[in-house]
């Protein structure tokens, strides 16, 4: 295989990588919003808190137990924040919800800084995830290809949720039209909370996914964050596969980038999202929801 190939599938496979950690964080933005109208600016925050649950638990038990304790121990902190501060604005100007987490996102990080300092703490890849996979004259991090294994497997576990169960009916007609649903005598508060902790523990789960190759900060948020929406924009609100491809595409978009012209990688997004505002105002795969018209 020739060099050139493999350095740039090499760059495809990392702009993927970088691609499923946007759409993890982008798809948890995407229900909240649609379903609650919640613009959440805390979700970045999130995602370092996943990752700093890791290293806690990681550095007594073991990687596995940090994987399984962060996504489930963000779920429910996302459940608390849901029920204590997401109800009230629910009804209320989405500009209101906008600033509440803003206000909680600048909380989180001072927050993470005065827990565990300023200063980045390393987070080793476990044991059992390093080395190489050799595929011919191609090698690739084994712990990058598990990454993107446990992702899609997440993606598809969330795809199944809701469309192939009656929590997922629920959730897609709230999103569609949540009148109709009241007036059929169903309450949406609790899949209200129940979307917030799936979409916020995806935020964890990547937090602590990402944690040994970005490493662990207190602003590490905020960097994913703009990122995350921009995926949004592209893939189209209320559009479960519009983030999934917009997560993709950018990653891919990325890697081409660096390949052909690295200066211009971190732009590379924004110019995609340009193009596509400019010929799909609505996203690739935005769908009309009724409460947002």
């Amino acid at each position: 295989m020739p060099l050139e190939l493999v350095f740039l599938i090499e760059q495809l496979l990392n702009g993927l990588l970088v691609g499923v950690a946007y759409l993890l964080i982008a798809l948890g933005l995407s229900l909240i919003f649609s379903l609650g109208g919640i613009v959440n600016l805390a979700h970045g925050g999130f995602y370092a808190i996943g990752a700093y649950i890791g290293v806690a638990v990681g550095t007594r038990f073991g990687f596995p137990a940090a994987f399984l304790a962060a996504p489930i121990a963000v779920a429910l902190i996302g459940m608390v924040i849901e029920r204590t501060l997401f109800a009230r604005f629910y009804r209320a100007d989405p500009i209101l919800s906008l600033l509440l987490t803003f206000g909680l996102a600048m909380v989180i990080e001072q927050a993470l800084r005065m827990a565990f300092g300023a200063t980045p703490i390393p987070f080793s890849i476990p044991e059992f995830l390093r080395g190489q996979v050799f595929m011919g004259d191609f090698i690739y991090s084994r712990y990058r290809l598990a990454i993107l294994g446990v992702a899609a497997a997440a993606v598809l576990g969330l795809w199944l949720l809701l469309q192939r169960t009656a929590f997922g009916r629920v959730v897609r007609a709230g999103v569609q039209n949540p009148d109709m649903v009241g007036a059929l005598g169903i309450s949406l508060r609790p899949y209200l909370t129940a979307v917030a902790a799936l979409g916020i523990g995806l935020a964890g789960l990547a937090g602590i996914m990402l944690a040994p190759i970005s490493g662990v900060h207190p602003a590490m948020g905020a960097e994913i964050l703009t990122a995350a929406f921009v995926v949004v924009v592209i893939g189209g609100l209320g559009s479960f596969w519009g983030v999934v491809a917009a997560g993709l595409l950018v990653g891919l978009v990325r890697g081409l980038t660096v390949y052909f012209f690295p200066p211009a990688a971190e732009a590379s997004m924004y110019l995609l999202m340009l193009l596509v505002l400019l010929t799909r105002p609505r996203g690739l795969f935005g769908e009309r929801i009724l409460r947002f018209e």
